[in-house]
Protein backbone atom coordinates (compact mmCIF):
# COMPACT_ATOMS: atom_id res chain seq x y z
CA UNK A 1 0.00 0.00 0.00
CA UNK A 2 1.42 3.39 -0.65
CA UNK A 3 1.83 5.92 2.20
CA UNK A 4 0.12 8.55 2.94
CA UNK A 5 1.60 12.09 2.85
CA UNK A 6 0.04 14.33 5.14
CA UNK A 7 -0.79 17.21 3.42
CA UNK A 8 -2.25 20.67 4.19
CA UNK A 9 -6.20 19.48 3.87
CA UNK A 10 -5.49 17.16 6.10
CA UNK A 11 -3.92 19.43 8.58
CA UNK A 12 -6.92 21.54 8.31
CA UNK A 13 -9.52 18.88 9.08
CA UNK A 14 -7.58 17.91 11.93
CA UNK A 15 -7.35 21.61 13.47
CA UNK A 16 -11.01 22.41 11.93
CA UNK A 17 -9.96 25.81 9.78
CA UNK A 18 -9.37 25.92 6.26
CA UNK A 19 -6.63 24.81 3.76
CA UNK A 20 -5.55 28.56 2.84
CA UNK A 21 -5.81 29.12 6.72
CA UNK A 22 -2.95 26.32 7.25
CA UNK A 23 -1.02 27.68 3.67
CA UNK A 24 -0.80 31.01 4.83
CA UNK A 25 -0.04 30.44 8.65
CA UNK A 26 3.04 27.80 6.91
CA UNK A 27 4.60 30.44 5.06
CA UNK A 28 3.79 33.14 7.98
CA UNK A 29 1.31 35.87 6.47
CA UNK A 30 0.70 38.88 8.70
CA UNK A 31 -3.29 38.02 7.80
CA UNK A 32 -3.18 34.92 10.40
CA UNK A 33 -2.59 35.76 14.05
CA UNK A 34 0.93 34.41 15.83
CA UNK A 35 -1.69 31.69 18.11
CA UNK A 36 -2.87 30.51 15.13
CA UNK A 37 0.60 30.23 13.40
CA UNK A 38 1.94 28.30 16.14
CA UNK A 39 -0.54 25.66 16.46
CA UNK A 40 -0.28 25.04 12.47
CA UNK A 41 3.64 24.93 12.55
CA UNK A 42 3.53 22.90 15.70
CA UNK A 43 0.68 20.42 14.83
CA UNK A 44 2.49 19.97 10.64
CA UNK A 45 5.91 19.21 12.64
CA UNK A 46 3.90 16.63 14.89
CA UNK A 47 2.80 15.28 11.47
CA UNK A 48 6.18 15.32 9.92
CA UNK A 49 4.51 18.02 6.88
CA UNK A 50 6.62 18.16 4.01
CA UNK A 51 5.62 20.61 1.49
CA UNK A 52 4.70 18.76 -2.16
CA UNK A 53 7.74 19.77 -3.82
CA UNK A 54 6.30 18.70 -7.12
CA UNK A 55 3.20 20.47 -6.82
CA UNK A 56 4.90 23.62 -5.91
CA UNK A 57 7.41 23.53 -8.75
CA UNK A 58 4.20 23.64 -11.23
CA UNK A 59 2.67 26.00 -9.33
CA UNK A 60 5.75 28.40 -9.55
CA UNK A 61 7.79 26.71 -12.50
CA UNK A 62 10.48 26.35 -11.24
CA UNK A 63 11.32 23.64 -8.95
CA UNK A 64 15.38 24.66 -8.23
CA UNK A 65 15.78 21.42 -8.98
CA UNK A 66 19.04 20.34 -11.42
CA UNK A 67 19.17 16.60 -12.83
CA UNK A 68 22.34 14.78 -13.79
CA UNK A 69 22.67 12.07 -16.07
CA UNK A 70 26.44 10.13 -16.23
CA UNK A 71 27.39 6.66 -17.15
CA UNK A 72 28.73 5.26 -13.97
CA UNK A 73 28.25 6.89 -10.28
CA UNK A 74 31.19 4.18 -9.16
CA UNK A 75 33.75 5.97 -10.74
CA UNK A 76 36.23 8.41 -9.58
CA UNK A 77 35.97 10.36 -12.36
CA UNK A 78 32.13 10.61 -12.95
CA UNK A 79 32.04 10.92 -9.03
CA UNK A 80 34.24 13.76 -8.72
CA UNK A 81 31.90 15.33 -11.64
CA UNK A 82 28.92 15.16 -9.52
CA UNK A 83 31.31 16.22 -6.33
CA UNK A 84 31.92 19.84 -8.25
CA UNK A 85 28.28 20.37 -9.35
CA UNK A 86 27.05 19.89 -6.10
CA UNK A 87 29.04 22.01 -4.40
CA UNK A 88 27.93 24.65 -6.81
CA UNK A 89 24.64 23.67 -6.70
CA UNK A 90 23.80 23.73 -3.01
CA UNK A 91 25.63 26.95 -2.44
CA UNK A 92 23.14 28.36 -4.97
CA UNK A 93 19.88 27.00 -3.98
CA UNK A 94 19.31 24.25 -6.06
CA UNK A 95 19.07 20.53 -5.43
CA UNK A 96 20.18 17.68 -7.32
CA UNK A 97 18.48 14.32 -8.60
CA UNK A 98 21.40 11.80 -9.93
CA UNK A 99 20.41 9.30 -12.58
CA UNK A 100 23.05 6.50 -13.17
CA UNK A 101 22.61 5.37 -17.30
CA UNK A 102 25.06 2.43 -16.56
CA UNK A 103 26.14 3.15 -20.49
CA UNK A 104 22.69 1.93 -21.41
CA UNK A 105 20.68 4.01 -24.11
CA UNK A 106 17.25 2.62 -23.33
CA UNK A 107 18.01 3.55 -19.59
CA UNK A 108 19.35 6.96 -20.50
CA UNK A 109 16.28 7.45 -22.41
CA UNK A 110 14.27 6.62 -18.99
CA UNK A 111 16.59 9.19 -17.42
CA UNK A 112 15.87 12.03 -19.23
CA UNK A 113 11.83 11.20 -19.25
CA UNK A 114 11.69 11.17 -15.67
CA UNK A 115 13.90 14.33 -15.02
CA UNK A 116 11.40 16.20 -16.98
CA UNK A 117 8.23 14.35 -15.36
CA UNK A 118 10.25 15.81 -12.04
CA UNK A 119 10.06 18.95 -13.00
CA UNK A 120 13.76 19.75 -12.93
CA UNK A 121 15.21 23.63 -14.17
CA UNK A 122 17.97 22.36 -16.79
CA UNK A 123 20.05 19.54 -17.37
CA UNK A 124 23.85 18.20 -16.94
CA UNK A 125 24.45 14.97 -19.01
CA UNK A 126 27.68 13.14 -19.87
CA UNK A 127 25.80 10.78 -22.69
CA UNK A 128 26.48 7.24 -22.77
CA UNK A 129 28.57 5.14 -24.75
CA UNK A 130 25.89 3.29 -26.51
CA UNK A 131 24.20 6.18 -27.55
CA UNK A 132 23.88 6.60 -30.96
CA UNK A 133 20.74 8.54 -31.49
CA UNK A 134 19.86 11.42 -29.71
CA UNK A 135 15.92 12.08 -29.97
CA UNK A 136 15.24 12.25 -26.44
CA UNK A 137 18.73 15.21 -26.13
CA UNK A 138 16.45 17.19 -29.33
CA UNK A 139 13.30 17.00 -27.06
CA UNK A 140 15.03 18.33 -24.00
CA UNK A 141 16.21 21.03 -26.40
CA UNK A 142 13.29 21.89 -28.31
CA UNK A 143 11.11 22.21 -25.18
CA UNK A 144 14.08 24.93 -24.03
CA UNK A 145 15.01 23.21 -20.79
CA UNK A 146 18.84 24.41 -20.44
CA UNK A 147 21.23 21.79 -20.86
CA UNK A 148 24.71 21.28 -20.45
CA UNK A 149 27.06 18.41 -21.76
CA UNK A 150 29.99 16.93 -19.57
CA UNK A 151 32.81 15.31 -20.88
CA UNK A 152 30.87 12.53 -23.76
CA UNK A 153 28.85 15.35 -25.49
CA UNK A 154 26.65 15.61 -28.62
CA UNK A 155 28.17 17.06 -31.39
CA UNK A 156 24.30 17.59 -33.12
CA UNK A 157 22.74 19.76 -30.36
CA UNK A 158 23.97 22.91 -30.04
CA UNK A 159 24.32 23.97 -26.43
CA UNK A 160 26.96 24.32 -23.43
CA UNK A 161 29.35 21.82 -23.13
CA UNK A 162 32.25 21.46 -20.90
CA UNK A 163 35.18 19.34 -22.05
CA UNK A 164 38.91 17.51 -21.42
CA UNK A 165 41.09 18.28 -24.16
CA UNK A 166 41.28 14.66 -25.10
CA UNK A 167 42.94 15.20 -28.74
CA UNK A 168 46.37 16.63 -27.07
CA UNK A 169 46.09 14.45 -23.78
CA UNK A 170 46.57 11.34 -26.22
CA UNK A 171 48.97 12.86 -28.34
CA UNK A 172 50.88 13.79 -25.30
CA UNK A 173 51.06 9.80 -24.02
CA UNK A 174 52.03 9.33 -27.28
CA UNK A 175 54.22 11.33 -27.89
CA UNK A 176 55.78 10.23 -24.50
CA UNK A 177 56.02 6.57 -25.29
CA UNK A 178 57.84 7.57 -28.05
CA UNK A 179 60.38 9.17 -26.57
CA UNK A 180 61.03 6.34 -23.80
CA UNK A 181 61.82 4.85 -27.64
CA UNK A 182 58.31 2.83 -28.00
CA UNK A 183 57.58 2.18 -31.80
CA UNK A 184 54.71 0.24 -32.15
CA UNK A 185 52.16 0.91 -29.83
CA UNK A 186 49.28 -0.97 -29.94
CA UNK A 187 46.14 1.60 -28.95
CA UNK A 188 43.06 0.10 -27.29
CA UNK A 189 39.91 2.58 -28.11
CA UNK A 190 36.28 2.99 -27.41
CA UNK A 191 33.52 2.53 -29.51
CA UNK A 192 33.56 5.11 -33.08
CA UNK A 193 30.55 7.21 -31.95
CA UNK A 194 32.11 8.39 -29.01
CA UNK A 195 33.70 11.85 -29.82
CA UNK A 196 36.23 11.40 -27.03
CA UNK A 197 36.91 8.21 -28.43
CA UNK A 198 37.33 9.93 -31.98
CA UNK A 199 39.52 12.30 -30.32
CA UNK A 200 41.90 10.13 -28.24
CA UNK A 201 42.95 8.29 -30.81
CA UNK A 202 43.37 11.14 -33.54
CA UNK A 203 45.58 12.29 -30.36
CA UNK A 204 47.31 8.80 -31.27
CA UNK A 205 48.02 8.98 -35.08
CA UNK A 206 48.99 12.51 -34.66
CA UNK A 207 52.04 11.82 -32.23
CA UNK A 208 52.87 9.08 -34.81
CA UNK A 209 52.91 11.46 -38.00
CA UNK A 210 54.95 14.07 -35.98
CA UNK A 211 57.47 11.49 -35.22
CA UNK A 212 57.51 9.73 -38.92
CA UNK A 213 56.22 7.06 -37.43
CA UNK A 214 53.78 5.04 -39.94
CA UNK A 215 50.17 4.31 -38.89
CA UNK A 216 48.97 0.78 -38.89
CA UNK A 217 45.47 0.81 -38.50
CA UNK A 218 45.89 -3.02 -37.25
CA UNK A 219 47.40 -1.58 -34.27
CA UNK A 220 43.81 -0.19 -33.25
CA UNK A 221 40.94 -2.40 -31.30
CA UNK A 222 37.91 -1.22 -30.05
CA UNK A 223 38.22 -2.59 -26.35
CA UNK A 224 37.61 0.42 -23.49
CA UNK A 225 37.15 -2.24 -20.63
CA UNK A 226 38.23 -4.91 -18.44
CA UNK A 227 35.74 -7.39 -19.60
CA UNK A 228 36.77 -6.27 -23.30
CA UNK A 229 40.23 -7.03 -22.53
CA UNK A 230 39.77 -10.33 -21.08
CA UNK A 231 37.34 -11.19 -24.33
CA UNK A 232 40.21 -10.19 -26.56
CA UNK A 233 42.89 -11.49 -24.74
CA UNK A 234 44.20 -14.00 -27.66
CA UNK A 235 43.79 -11.03 -29.96
CA UNK A 236 46.14 -9.42 -27.42
CA UNK A 237 48.59 -11.93 -26.82
CA UNK A 238 49.01 -12.61 -30.69
CA UNK A 239 49.83 -8.62 -31.49
CA UNK A 240 52.01 -8.45 -27.93
CA UNK A 241 55.42 -9.84 -29.40
CA UNK A 242 54.94 -6.98 -32.25
CA UNK A 243 54.58 -3.98 -30.36
CA UNK A 244 56.65 -2.22 -27.49
CA UNK A 245 53.61 -0.20 -25.55
CA UNK A 246 49.82 0.23 -25.20
CA UNK A 247 48.22 3.32 -25.05
CA UNK A 248 44.42 2.64 -23.51
CA UNK A 249 41.70 4.88 -23.68
CA UNK A 250 40.97 4.70 -19.92
CA UNK A 251 42.93 3.42 -16.67
CA UNK A 252 40.53 0.56 -16.22
CA UNK A 253 41.46 -1.12 -19.39
CA UNK A 254 45.29 0.06 -18.72
CA UNK A 255 45.25 -2.02 -15.54
CA UNK A 256 43.43 -4.56 -17.11
CA UNK A 257 46.14 -4.96 -19.76
CA UNK A 258 48.68 -4.69 -17.71
CA UNK A 259 47.76 -8.22 -15.86
CA UNK A 260 47.47 -9.77 -18.90
CA UNK A 261 50.56 -8.97 -19.94
CA UNK A 262 52.36 -9.64 -16.83
CA UNK A 263 50.83 -13.09 -16.40
CA UNK A 264 51.49 -13.92 -19.89
CA UNK A 265 55.46 -13.62 -18.68
CA UNK A 266 56.05 -10.14 -20.12
CA UNK A 267 57.81 -7.64 -17.66
CA UNK A 268 56.54 -4.08 -17.90
CA UNK A 269 58.14 -1.69 -19.16
CA UNK A 270 61.21 -3.32 -19.94
CA UNK A 271 59.33 -5.57 -22.87
CA UNK A 272 56.06 -3.25 -23.55
CA UNK A 273 55.12 0.46 -22.19
CA UNK A 274 51.55 0.75 -20.89
CA UNK A 275 49.45 4.30 -20.55
CA UNK A 276 46.11 4.40 -19.61
CA UNK A 277 44.04 8.10 -19.18
CA UNK A 278 42.06 10.03 -16.61
CA UNK A 279 44.47 9.55 -13.54
CA UNK A 280 41.79 7.11 -11.76
CA UNK A 281 43.39 6.44 -8.02
CA UNK A 282 43.99 2.89 -9.71
CA UNK A 283 47.31 3.73 -11.29
CA UNK A 284 49.15 5.08 -8.64
CA UNK A 285 48.56 1.90 -6.66
CA UNK A 286 49.51 -0.84 -9.54
CA UNK A 287 52.33 -2.44 -10.41
CA UNK A 288 54.40 -0.96 -11.72
CA UNK A 289 52.14 2.53 -11.24
CA UNK A 290 50.37 3.64 -14.05
CA UNK A 291 51.78 6.49 -16.58
CA UNK A 292 48.57 8.52 -17.31
CA UNK A 293 46.78 11.76 -17.76
CA UNK A 294 45.06 13.85 -15.18
CA UNK A 295 41.37 14.59 -15.91
CA UNK A 296 40.14 17.66 -13.20
CA UNK A 297 36.45 16.46 -12.78
CA UNK A 298 35.59 18.26 -9.76
CA UNK A 299 36.43 21.42 -12.04
CA UNK A 300 34.75 20.54 -15.36
CA UNK A 301 31.22 19.62 -12.72
CA UNK A 302 31.45 22.97 -10.97
CA UNK A 303 32.31 24.43 -14.90
CA UNK A 304 29.29 22.98 -15.82
CA UNK A 305 27.04 23.85 -13.11
CA UNK A 306 27.82 27.56 -13.29
CA UNK A 307 27.06 27.86 -17.04
CA UNK A 308 23.77 26.00 -15.99
CA UNK A 309 22.76 28.87 -13.22
CA UNK A 310 23.74 31.49 -15.69
CA UNK A 311 21.17 30.04 -18.34
CA UNK A 312 18.50 29.50 -15.71
CA UNK A 313 18.98 33.17 -14.09
CA UNK A 314 19.23 34.96 -17.95
CA UNK A 315 16.49 32.65 -19.89
CA UNK A 316 15.14 36.17 -21.65
CA UNK A 317 18.88 36.37 -22.87
CA UNK A 318 20.05 34.44 -26.36
CA UNK A 319 23.92 34.20 -26.56
CA UNK A 320 26.01 31.63 -28.38
CA UNK A 321 26.80 28.21 -26.77
CA UNK A 322 30.16 27.93 -24.39
CA UNK A 323 32.34 25.64 -24.64
CA UNK A 324 34.82 25.11 -21.95
CA UNK A 325 37.92 22.75 -22.16
CA UNK A 326 39.91 21.93 -19.70
CA UNK A 327 43.59 20.71 -20.15
CA UNK A 328 45.28 17.70 -19.31
CA UNK A 329 48.55 16.67 -17.43
CA UNK A 330 50.47 14.11 -17.85
CA UNK A 331 51.86 11.44 -15.25
CA UNK A 332 54.60 9.90 -15.96
CA UNK A 333 55.05 6.89 -13.57
CA UNK A 334 56.78 3.57 -13.94
CA UNK A 335 54.85 1.35 -16.31
CA UNK A 336 56.41 3.87 -19.55
CA UNK A 337 59.57 4.65 -17.67
CA UNK A 338 61.87 2.45 -19.77
CA UNK A 339 65.31 4.09 -18.61
CA UNK A 340 64.82 4.94 -14.83
CA UNK A 341 67.13 3.97 -12.72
Amino acid sequence: MKPHLTSINDIARALGVSASTVSRALKDHPDISEATRNKVKSFAQKVNYRPNALALSLKKQVSNTIGIIIPEIVHHFFSSIISGIEDIAYSKGYRVMICQSNEDYNREEMNVQALLDHRVDGLLVCISKTTDDFTHFKTVYNNQTPMVFLDRVCKEIETDRVITDDYNGARHITSHLIEMGCKRILHLGTLPQLLIGQDRQQGYIQALKENQIEFDPDLIITCDTPQKVDENRNLILEIAPRVDAVFAVNDFTAVAVMNLLKNNGYEIPADIAIAGFGDDPIASIVDPPLTTVQQQGYQMGQEAMNLLIERLANPEIIKKPEVKTFQVELRKRKSTLKYQS
